[in-house]
Formats: structure tokens, C-alpha cells, sequence
């Protein structure tokens, strides 16, 4: 079997990585393109305590099993199906199940620092940074913390100041060097997101024996 072209989506939080990897597998199809979360690579905190986990530095590269995720790519490129850690994020731990991602021909990885690990970094065909405003950002993830996690709006900018904003300085937008390609305003680009596709379609019809 063929090498899957890997492309990795990175940004901050919510600039718009996961519209953006979510319409390339609507318009492309799931039978062409499979995706993976970095989310779903969270450390496994099953031996600390809720209050620990809820602490914890979610935006910090130490945070997340940079070995799985490798191992993980490295399985997808030699043919093999992997089984991907399903994260609940009410309890900041992996919830104990898993889901089959296979080796299709396209493997779009989206998240935060997924520019940031060499090893992981050198594996992608495509590296795509999602460039959206500070502004815009917090207010997004204000919005689907409150909505879809059940925080409190005091909660979401006490870990936007302390964690969030601090680790993108540092980590996040540093990565941006590394993009071949750097989308401004994620999913809103629409123009942008249409030369994407054109990409991805071209790569999902044309055989390669990588």
C-alpha cells in the first residue's frame, strides 16, 4: 500500500484548525482522508486527582505523548490502522476509549503545537499554520468552552492569561516558521481553504508509490 500524504494543520487555540481539517474531510471524503486530533494525545492522568488534572498546563508541549502520536504516524505510513485515545474533556483525561483511524490516502493532524516536535514536524508533506487574530481567538474559545464544556466564562479567561496566552508566545507562534503555507483567519479564508481543497483533491486522485 501506498505512503499516506501527511499534512499537518497547526495555530492557536481556536483559530480555526478544526473547521478548516473538518471541511477537507467533508468535501473530500472519509474513504480519502483520515484525521487526527493532537487533543487525543493528552497524557494519560488516570493516577492524579480531578482537582490536579483541572491545573494542569494544557498548552504546554509537555502535555502531550509526543511518542504515541509519532508511533501512531509512523504505523499509518508503513500501512497499518492505529487506535486513536478518545479524550474527555470534562474529566482532562483520556476517557479509556479508542478509535480506528486507517491508513488512508490523505492523514491531516490538527492542533496546537503540532509544528512544534521535529520528529513530528519532519513528518508531514504539508505544514499548515491557521493565523487568526488574539482577539477573535479568545473569543471563540469563550464561546465553545462556556457551550460546549461546561466552563464558566471567569474560568476560561483565568486559563486564557495564565496558560492559553503565555504557552502561544512561547510555543504556538514560533511554529509558524515552519509552515509551507500560512492560512490568515482560518475558516473564514474561504478563497484560501479553495486552493486547500484543489491540493488535497489533486493528492487523493493521483497514485503514489511512496
Amino acid at each position: 500500500m501506498s505512503r499516506p500524504f501527511f499534512i499537518g494543520v497547526a495555530g492557536g487555540s481556536s483559530s480555526g484548525k478544526t473547521t478548516i481539517s473538518a471541511r477537507l474531510v467533508e468535501l473530500t471524503g472519509e474513504d480519502h482522508l483520515s484525521r487526527i486530533e493532537l487533543d487525543s494525545y493528552y497524557l494519560d492522568r488516570t493516577d492524579e486527582p480531578l482537582e490536579q488534572r483541572r491545573l494542569a498546563n494544557y498548552d504546554h508541549p509537555d502535555a502531550f505523548d509526543w511518542a504515541l502520536l509519532n508511533d501512531h504516524l509512523a504505523a499509518l505510513a508503513n500501512g497499518a490502522s492505529v487506535q486513536v485515545p478518545i479524550y474527555d474533556y470534562a474529566d482532562h483525561n483520556r476517557s479509556g476509549e479508542t478509535r480506528t483511524v486507517t491508513p488512508n490516502r490523505i492523514v491531516v493532524v490538527d492542533g496546537i503545537l503540532v509544528l512544534y516536535d521535529r520528529a513530528l514536524r519532519d513528518r508531514f508533506d504539508l505544514k499548515i499554520f491557521v493565523d487568526t487574530a488574539a482577539d477573535v481567538r479568545l473569543i471563540r474559545r469563550l464561546e465553545r468552552d462556556v457551550a460546549e464544556r461546561g466552563r464558566t466564562v471567569e474560568s476560561v479567561i483565568e486559563q486564557y492569561l495564565t496558560t492559553v496566552k503565555p504557552a502561544h508566545e512561547r510555543f504556538i507562534e514560533p511554529s509558524k516558521r515552519y509552515a509551507d503555507v500560512i492560512i490568515p483567519e482560518g475558516g473564514l479564508n474561504r478563497p484560501a481553504i479553495d486552493v486547500l481543497l484543489a491540493r488535497v483533491r489533486e493528492v487523493a486522485t493521483t497514485p503514489n508509490d511512496g
